[in-house]
């Protein structure tokens, strides 16, 4: 008996670069050490049995399946057999198992782990090798157009081609992908990754809106995207206050970006830090995708000591990160917890992470 194929991606963090991805810009994500791990017996069958260790009874998906088929988590299994068929791939029946330790719903892209995940074990059950960029781009069609999640992409990008000890430096024109060293405990930093417990989804209309408003100040400045603007001071061709705030922030994230990568390649993380914490004000205030739960919990872990703390993930909730001094790991933790106690928020998760690597066999 043939032994089943064993496939894990990652979750991710962005360490900066927040929806700059659809507007062909730059981010740097790492992957995360947390993985969903797809167990995939092949058959001749034409269908997918689909079993989860966090959902009900299992899912059976028709190989031709189509959009609107499937709905729920399977909805993105459904969508990576879909893209593949699209793409002009044969995909093998089967049974499929998951598990998962990537948190749904804290922004850490649980999504394209599980997208990833599945696309590996299916391109390993058909002996195809796709580069990764491509892996990509099928991944974020099955979420875009199966799904309906408007997401660019770089979660997929990151969870396919984290590191360890790596961020990933994505130029979304083309796309390109470059490491970048990320080792801020070298500094005697660490960073931490805080979890709001407050849980968002991309398919919601909020993520569209930011989408379609930066497209909209696209269009104004008769440019493709934004990535096509370097100077805020171009923008006042926006007569849209709020599309012309939005498209700010794009523009200014894109120079953060760049500005941090040369920080952290210095080892210099105190500026880091501080890229960190105008990240933080420009989503708040510009692009208006924060939370009062996540401004509390960023502002308190600067206040404490840390040299930054942003949001990190689509927004409307999920997780902050912060790089903090060894010496003061505790302390922040334990006034985060405590802020939001006495402001009555859930008690927020504070873990230390690191770039891990990203999806492969196991």
């Amino acid at each position: 008996m043939t032994a089943p194929i064993v496939f894990s991606a990652p979750g991710r963090v962005n360490l900066i670069g927040e929806h700059t991805d659809y507007n062909l810009g730059f981010a740097l994500p790492i992957a995360l050490p947390q993985r969903t791990v797809v167990t995939f017996s092949p058959d001749a069958g034409t269908e997918l049995t689909v079993s989860s260790a966090h959902h009900g009874d299992p899912v059976r998906i028709a190989l031709h399946t189509n959009p609107g088929d499937v709905s729920g988590w399977a909805s993105y299994v459904a969508g990576v057999v879909w893209s593949l068929r699209q793409r002009g791939f044969a995909v093998p029946g089967g049974a499929m198992t998951i598990t998962s330790d990537v948190p749904v719903g804290s922004g850490l892209s649980s999504s394209a782990a599980l997208e990833c995940a599945v696309l590996g074990a299916v391109l390993d059950a058909a002996g195809l090798s796709v580069p990764r960029i491509e892996q990509a781009r099928i991944a974020q069609r099955a979420e875009n157009e199966y799904v309906g999640a408007p997401t660019g992409l770089l979660d997929q990008l990151a969870a396919l081609c984290g590191e360890p000890g790596k961020a990933v430096l994505i130029d979304f024109v083309e796309p390109t992908v470059r490491p970048v060293l990320f080792a801020p405990e070298n500094a005697g930093i660490a960073l931490l990754l805080i979890d709001s417990q407050t849980r968002h989804q991309h398919v919601g209309g909020e993520y569209a809106d930011r989408r379609a408003s930066c497209e909209r100040a696209a269009a104004a400045l008769g440019v493709t995207s934004l990535r096509d603007i370097t100077d805020a001071a171009d923008l006042v061709a926006v007569t849209d206050p709020v599309d012309a705030q939005r498209a700010r922030h794009v523009v200014t994230e894109n120079s953060r970006v760049l500005a941090f990568v040369d920080a952290v390649e210095r080892g210099d993380y105190p500026s880091a830090g501080r890229l960190f914490a105008s990240s933080q004000v420009s989503m708040r205030d510009d692009f208006q995708i924060t939370t009062e739960q996540i401004d509390l919990i960023a502002d308190t872990a600067v206040e404490v000591g840390a040299l930054g703390a942003r949001m990190t993930g689509g927004g409307f909730g999920g997780c902050v990160i912060a790089l903090v001094p060894e010496d003061r790991v505790e302390a922040v933790g334990a006034a985060v917890r405590d802020r939001a106690h006495i402001a009555g928020h859930a008690e927020p998760v504070v873990t230390r992470t690191h770039a891990a690597g990203g999806a492969g066999s196991n």
